[in-house]
């Protein structure tokens, strides 16, 4: 159930972007569905490989390479989803940002830990 309700989160903050960017495209609920469950199968399945390859990078960054990986596979996502775009790299860096803040608030309104 609870990540039943997490998909629903994740869906929700990606029809949210769309008002906070002009750049980022979601043509309706279905599309928001269908990105985010996209987005946690990258993340789980293509996040791991490329921050364990990008590990010197991320290194002498400091971390702040995860933030490109992240953009990078937001990005890939919406090139993927018909329906979802975003209009360049540097639109996706942004939103990628805002969509993990907008998606950690509602987790954190609406799951309680118990």
């Amino acid at each position: 159930m609870r990540l039943l309700v997490t998909w629903l989160i994740n869906a929700a903050a990606l029809l949210a972007l769309p008002y906070l960017m002009h750049s980022v495209v979601v043509s309706d609920f279905a599309t928001a569905l269908l990105a985010a469950l996209f987005l946690g199968l990258v993340n789980t399945l293509i996040r791991p490989v490329l921050v364990l390859l990008t590990l010197p990078v991320t290194l002498v960054s400091m971390g702040l390479f995860i933030l490109v990986i992240n953009a990078f596979l937001f990005w890939l996502v919406a090139q993927a989803v018909e329906g979802f775009n975003v209009a360049s790299f540097g639109s996706a860096f942004i939103a990628a940002i805002l969509y993990s803040i907008i998606s950690w608030a509602l987790s954190t309104l609406i799951l309680k830990n118990d």
